[in-house]
């Protein structure tokens, strides 16, 4: 029976490049496409699949939340995510959310080729230093979404910012003094480990919007 594969992405040349590539180098694929979200759960509703290849940004993604749907319909399916974006800077928050691996879509034929093949033969695709990163965090008992380590008024404050929110904003919209919104300001920024505002809205975009 052909081991049957997925590749959900809006991009044709892509999911056509990536299609040849596993079918010239590995026996038995049966590969569909899809092109957004949707497209997939509908997909999903009527045939089972071994692996989906994933894009991140396809249209109607929900981020993270697009595993978690995935696996309430097909909880044996593997998931890998594809991405144009650095593998440590997003493949942890995939994975943790019950992605099978991460690939880049920079990566080499071998590469992806490595990846399909492990997930077929293994039931994950998790670089080494991805696994090092995952054993770290873990090891120091520190969480994968840095935003985990904020109280519940650092995030509030967070989400304040983010709309562009200033001190003395805040300080009126939560009832406290602009100091103590300074303080909490750089308690923020010294358990993200970052320096400002800008910094503060890319770490933002990466792990919660």
């Amino acid at each position: 029976m052909a081991y049957k594969i997925l590749i959900v992405d809006d991009h044709l040349v892509v999911k056509t490049g990536v299609k040849i590539i596993l079918q010239s180098e590995i026996e038995g694929l049966s590969i569909s496409f899809g092109a957004d979200f949707c497209d997939l759960l509908q997909i999903l509703s009527k045939e089972n699949y071994d692996l989906i290849i994933l894009d991140i940004n396809i249209p109607g993604g929900k981020n993270t939340e697009m595993i978690t749907e995935i696996k309430a319909m097909m909880p044996e399916v593997k998931v890998l995510m594809f991405s144009a974006y650095e593998e440590e800077s997003h493949a942890l928050r995939y994975i943790q959310a019950g992605a099978n691996g991460y690939l880049n879509k920079l990566s080499g034929e071998d590469k992806i080729v490595a990846a399909v093949n492990s997930i077929m033969n293994h039931g994950e695709y998790i670089p080494d230093d991805i696994r090092s990163l995952l054993q770290a965090k873990k090891l120091n008992n520190e969480p994968i979404n840095p935003f985990d380590k904020l109280s519940n008024r650092e995030l509030e404050i967070t989400k304040l910012l983010i709309k562009g929110n200033g001190n003395l904003e805040i300080s009126n919209s939560l009832n406290i003094q602009m100091s103590t919104v300074s303080t909490y300001k750089n308690r923020i920024f010294e358990k993200l480990k970052i320096n400002n505002l800008v910094e503060l809205i890319e770490v933002y975009q990466l792990y919660l919007s």
